[in-house]
């Protein structure tokens, strides 16, 4: 079986494009297309995720799971005796000792000796959902231990990432002594050296790649510092800032500070911990699992105002999963750093009147509406840019006079997801560029950033493996993308744009209690991939576009099953053309299978992310 050339005119004009960008280099995939879908609508090659039988077998044998569930488990990687930490990952086993971390000790005592001195505490945090969710784990447990608190988060557009010499100054003005800094702070050199000629201690709990040497701080607590072990370098700031959190909790139980008053209760914390985790797009593995599966459950207990009030504002019925926290929570987190009020999502959770947190959100609401009217913008002006170049450059770089920088991030991961290659999206005003970039495995593009910026190529910037920021100079966007694309060939270049699948499933097959056993493997995210199915030849019925350009049918086959589908932002693409033909030709489709709980009853549900026609249309 092979896939047919859609009829389409537009369809080919895409499917053109993307044989542009794969063919011109030599990573091509071994072994046969899954369905001979050598091309899909999305431009990608259908690969069935590599398997061992015999570990499937072990894993499901001696755990007496379905045979299904061994599969997808040894698929990933999980040994038998790796299963029950797997589906029920423990804090207990997986938590680290702080004092593990270089600088750790020095910034728990520090912080320990601040709360006991009622010194007034300033926690100056990064304006993204990590920045943000690392901000609240450290102002609600400072609250809790009496320590007077004051929250910075910069405006971006006015001052930009991290720390800056004049917020620091105005801090210092106001007779702070310690400032922490969450989720920046590790590249701010010349920030916290002012900040010390100031009078000011200052903390740094981030995870974004350093320089070959430290700032000048009290500590600076970072999983990716050179001198540090790596064993936990996948960590969100917001996972390194409650390790921070639980060290200095330690060092005031032994400096006394509870008798009479009662411990804070950490675990509380472990909901914003997750938050930041998932939004951050860390992989969700090992330590960062077990924080993330126990963060779920204090979420489902709406203890968080500011989460239960943006629960609400997104409409969010059912129990909060890992889904929700990424697409739903975290981008209304993020509207208010992007373009409204940077400090408000901090707020919001970092704050216990329900009251105040109910206003917020709606606030952060609009802000969302808001951004994806200013993003759909930019969205069009950066495909036309890309779909403009004869030769695409490994790494795309796009860039636009007036574009709103609170967006280009977004931009961002939306052209990565598209064109299967890392990118760069660049916000233009009075010659200088603010840019957000996102990567794919195979390129590091914090790393790159960085090497940029030594090169004389950037102005600023830094990152980690998969998302990076910096500012340049509009005239040194060429140069730029030429070192980009230099780095990326000579790594190999991008591979040719893959979609692993786990197995094909039958309409019929696709269950709500298949959809519930698949969900008891999340949390699902980068580092452990949820699982992908292709369905073959379902026929579309009643297809009808919803909401924003989602694209709603159900999947009829040839069985005699049906199942409830959509496929988000569809609308206007090859795919969604496709399903709203309406002339009830098969299709291969592809996508995850999740359980659907609207209207009150339990259904499975597939989430349709690419597809291809069949040969002879059937």
């Amino acid at each position: 079986m092979r896939q047919a050339a859609p009829a389409d005119q537009k369809e080919k004009a895409c499917m053109v494009f993307a044989q542009k960008f794969n063919n011109n280099n030599n990573n091509t995939p071994i072994g046969p297309a899954l369905l001979g879908v050598e091309t899909s609508f999305a431009g990608r090659c259908w690969r069935l995720r590599g398997t061992d039988e015999r570990l499937a077998a072990a894993v499901a044998q001696r755990h007496g799971l379905p045979e299904l569930v061994g599969r997808l488990l040894a698929a990933r990687g999980v040994t038998p005796e790796a299963v029950p930490d797997f589906l029920d990952p423990k804090l207990s086993t997986a938590l680290p000792d702080p004092s593990s971390f270089k600088g750790m000790d020095a910034a728990a005592g520090r912080l320990a000796a601040a709360v006991m001195g009622r010194e007034p505490i300033a926690v100056f945090a990064d304006y993204d959902v990590d920045g943000a969710c690392s901000a609240a784990v450290l102002a609600r447990f400072l609250r809790a231990v009496g320590a007077p608190l004051r929250l910075y988060v910069p405006d971006r557009v006015a001052e930009g990432y991290g720390p800056n010499a004049p917020a620091l100054g105005r801090l210092a003005a106001e007779g702070i002594r310690l400032v922490v800094c969450v989720d920046c702070g590790t590249t701010a050199h010349e920030p916290l050296l002012a900040a010390a000629e100031a009078g000011l201690d200052v903390i740094v709990l981030d995870h974004h790649a350093p320089e070959a040497w430290l700032p000048p701080a009290v500590a600076v607590v970072n999983p990716n510092r050179i001198d540090e072990s790596g064993a936990h370098r996948q960590l969100a700031a917001c996972g390194v800032t409650f390790l921070a959190a639980v060290a200095t909790n330690r060092a005031l139980r032994r400096a006394g500070h509870y008798r009479g008053r009662p411990e804070p209760d950490l675990l509380a914390l472990l909901d914003l911990v997750a938050l930041g985790t998932i939004c951050d797009v860390v992989p969700l593995t090992g330590l960062n699992r077990a924080l993330v599966r126990q963060g779920l459950k204090v979420m489902a207990g709406r203890g968080n105002a500011g989460l239960a009030a943006l629960a609400d504002a997104a409409r969010v019925t059912e129990k909060v999963d890992a889904y929700h926290a990424a697409f739903l929570l975290g981008p209304r987190v993020n509207a208010g750093g992007r373009i409204g009020r940077a400090d408000l999502g901090a707020h919001l959770l970092a704050g216990d009147d329900p009251v105040a947190a109910a206003e917020m959100a709606a606030v952060l609401d609009t802000d969302n509406e808001g951004r994806k009217a200013i993003e759909a913008e930019v969205w069009r002006a950066a495909v036309a840019q890309v779909e403009a170049a004869r030769d695409p450059a490994p790494v795309l770089v796009v860039a636009g006079d007036g574009w709103h920088p609170g967006v280009v991030g977004i931009v961002a991961g939306r052209l990565r997801e598209r064109y299967h290659r890392p990118a760069c999206a660049v916000a233009l005003e009075g010659g200088i560029g603010k840019a957000s970039a996102r990567s794919q495995a195979w390129f590091d593009i914090g790393a790159a950033v960085m090497e940029a910026r030594r090169a004389g190529l950037l102005m600023t910037g830094g990152g980690h493996p998969m998302a990076a920021g910096f500012q340049v100079a509009a005239d040194r966007l060429p140069a730029l993308t030429a070192f980009l694309a230099e780095r990326a060939r000579a790594g190999g270049g991008p591979p040719v744009p893959l979609l692993e699948l786990d197995g094909t499933l039958a309409v019929a097959g696709a269950s709500a209690e298949l959809a519930g056993r698949i969900a008891a493997l999340g949390p699902f995210g980068a580092g452990n991939a949820e699982p992908r199915f292709a369905v073959p030849a379902a026929r579309p019925v009643q297809p009808r576009v919803v909401g924003n350009g989602h694209v709603a049918c159900w999947l009829a086959g040839a069985d005699g099953g049906r199942l409830k589908a959509i496929a988000f932002r569809a609308a206007g693409t090859p795919l969604g053309a496709a399903l709203l033909a309406g002339n009830g030709a098969p299709l291969h489709l592809a996508g995850t299978l999740r359980l659907d709980d609207w209207g009150g009853r339990q259904q499975a549900q597939m989430l349709i992310e690419d597809g291809a026609a069949v040969w002879g249309g059937g």
